[in-house]
């Protein structure tokens, strides 16, 4: 069964990548009762980045659902013609906030003015927030005659390190643990009346491009499913991997009394006259 959401507000974090990595098959491997045992993941390498990118966008709503009064969140907001998503939208006196949400756990990433590279490579990170944030602005100019520009916003989940040698003209390239306390230092932008108008417009399904989804509860129960296989494989293949160093030092630890007297015989054998 697919519904059509009456109020945006009814999407939840990371829905439109939950969907696709439930959706497709190639996402997802098919684990026998030995691949269980011994830990194999039920993801794919396609699927791991699908579930990396829900972990993130999940921690991010997560900090974003606990904004203050006044503020007004949205995830998951279709755009465009295509399958692309805002990751997150959010509203408050500050201004208007698209927010795209990266999961990068582990890794360095550096910016200088329009340039995000993560290990090394170059990524379009800060290219799409602009383009993101330009098809909002032009959506509160158009309907609402709203005049200012919506904030695009990259927030960094799981990095090791982020280094910003030169911050972008437009885009605010955050570690996620930042972003909330950083909207909440904004300007006041927008009184009740136009914050009311613009969470209007937002909250109408009309405004964006028409998708029927899964009930969210059977989405996100199906999600918590695979979740908790995913981790369950990792603890398998940790116990395995302790298992293995264990055995390998036991055998070290029986094999060292018959070794070690081997070579004191042999080093007393060299010795003799």
């Amino acid at each position: 069964m697919t519904i059509q959401a009456t109020s945006m507000r009814q999407r939840h974090a990371a829905q439109a990548v939950i969907e696709e990595l439930l959706a497709d098959p190639a996402h997802l491997i098919e684990r026998g009762r030995l691949a269980r045992l011994f830990g194999r993941s039920p993801l794919s390498t396609s699927g791991i980045a699908w579930y990396r990118g829900a972990q993130g966008e999940i921690a991010v709503g997560r900090m974003l659902d606990v904004l203050p009064t006044g503020w007004t969140v949205f995830h998951a907001l279709p755009v465009g013609t295509k399958e692309a998503d805002i990751d997150h939208l959010v509203v408050g006196p500050g201004g208007v906030f698209t927010i795209n949400t990266k999961h990068h756990r582990g890794k360095p990433i550096w910016v200088a003015n329009r340039t995000l590279m993560v290990s090394g490579q170059r990524q379009p990170h800060i290219r799409n927030a602009e383009h993101e944030a330009a098809r909002v602005t032009k959506l509160l100019h158009a309907r609402l005659g709203l005049p200012g520009r919506v904030r695009p916003v990259v927030a960094i989940h799981g990095a090791s390190s982020l280094v910003v040698k030169e911050r972008p003209d437009l885009v605010a390239v955050l570690d996620a643990r930042r972003l909330r306390r950083w909207l909440l230092k904004r300007p006041v932008q927008f009184g009740p009346d136009d914050l009311a108008r613009i969470v209007g417009l937002v909250d109408d399904p009309g405004t964006w491009r028409t998708v029927a989804s899964a009930p969210c509860d059977q989405l996100l129960a199906r999600f918590d499913a695979l979740d908790g296989e995913v981790r369950t494989a990792a603890t398998r293949r940790s116990l395995w991997s302790i298992g293995g160093l264990v055995a390998s030092a036991a055998a070290m630890i029986a094999l060292a009394p018959p070794l070690l007297m081997a070579v004191f015989t042999a080093v007393s054998t060299s010795l003799m006259p």
